[in-house]
């Protein structure tokens, strides 16, 4: 397994990052166990989870994702083996998360004593004492993430850039935290984020964890050039645009089991255009021979400024394929014909 440098850190991490959402809600705790087991003997190091998991987001399952992950360090004995990476909530009226702590305003926020309570409750979930990148999973001011488009303006209530890294510096000084990083972050963020810790010494931001496929390519709009200029890489979530990539959702099949069957939440890629793109790129890996999936996830590897490509599964053959798309070679001409479909039908479902 190929491994890139994670920011300018001292890490390196295996270009295919595992995800972890469904652990917890679609997966027992022993499916988890055997994925990180199979992904592990395949020579991934990198495992990316969130205080907000399992998805969707519910108090009876927050913090699930972690406590699975945490049951297997201990029974495995090899923390040291892995790059842990997990992230705090931005903003939310989701209180839950904070039950038994801090709220501000009545909300979930990035706030010095959240962040604070946030860490500790990591920590104990996950059973380690250190968290190797600790990333912010959305903002805490107004912003267009996720692909809404809500806010009419940007509003000054937020959290300061400074404040923030300042609550982190706190415990990257402690030990409890190696690195940080952003997710659902603009460039705009990016940079601030980047000049506070430039001019005061604070924890510089690692990487940046955006959704990125074939049919969301915005991110190659500012922050891409970010990332390689800055040394930010992408960690690119939703490489299968939630399954529907992969061609399992196609003419209106709903496949029992699956994540829009069970939850109807993906709205995001079934917007205005997403069906006639999603059917190009489907025809496109079939007239060369590719898995769809597959070719999803090559596409993202070959881009130089990302990092890691996030990969979720709810069965092992599933993960397999996506593993082994990572040791496929991504030729020049199926490039130049992905690049052909985008410039007809660019970002359906940013």
């Amino acid at each position: 397994m190929k491994k890139k440098r994670l920011g300018r850190t001292d890490l390196d991490v295996s270009i295919v990052c595992l995800g972890t959402m469904t652990w917890g809600e679609q997966n027992t705790e022993a499916e988890g166990h055997a994925q990180m087991d199979y992904a592990v003997d395949r020579g991934v190091n990198f495992f990316d989870t969130a205080e907000l998991y399992a998805i969707p987001p519910r108090p009876d399952t927050q913090g699930s994702t972690e406590r699975i992950i945490g049951t297997w360090f201990k029974a495995r004995g090899n923390r040291d083996k892995i790059v842990l990476a997990t992230k705090i909530a931005g903003r939310s009226p989701m209180q839950w998360h904070r039950a038994g702590g801090p709220l501000d305003d009545g909300l979930t926020r990035l706030t010095r004593r959240q962040i604070d309570f946030a860490v500790e409750q990591s920590l104990q979930r996950l059973q380690t004492d250190y968290i190797d990148l600790y990333q912010l999973h959305w903002p805490d001011r107004g912003y267009n993430g996720f692909g809404f488009h809500l806010y009419a303006d940007y509003p000054e209530d937020f959290t300061p850039f400074e404040e923030i890294l300042d609550a982190l510096d706190a415990h990257v000084k402690a030990g409890r935290i190696r690195y940080v990083g952003v997710s659902n972050e603009s460039p705009w963020g990016v940079m601030r984020f980047l000049a506070e810790s430039n001019a005061r010494g604070l924890p510089r931001i690692a990487s940046i964890q955006n959704a990125y496929n074939l049919l969301n390519r915005v991110f190659e709009n500012g922050l891409a050039e970010i990332a390689a200029r800055e040394q930010v890489g992408l960690l690119a979530y939703s490489p299968l645009a939630q399954g529907y990539l992969t061609g399992k959702y196609r003419n209106g099949v709903v496949p029992e089991g699956s994540r829009k069957a069970l939850f109807h939440r993906l709205q995001r890629y079934e917007g205005p255009g997403a069906a006639e793109a999603i059917d190009a790129y489907l025809a496109l890996a079939a007239a060369n021979e590719w898995d769809p999936a597959q070719m999803a996830l090559r596409f993202c590897a070959s881009k130089p400024w990302i990092t890691a490509t996030i990969i979720g599964a709810t069965t092992m053959a599933q993960l397999k394929t996506n593993l082994d798309a990572f040791d496929l070679d991504w030729p020049s001409a199926l490039d130049d014909q992905v690049n052909a479909l985008h410039t007809e039908r660019p970002n359906p479902c940013p």
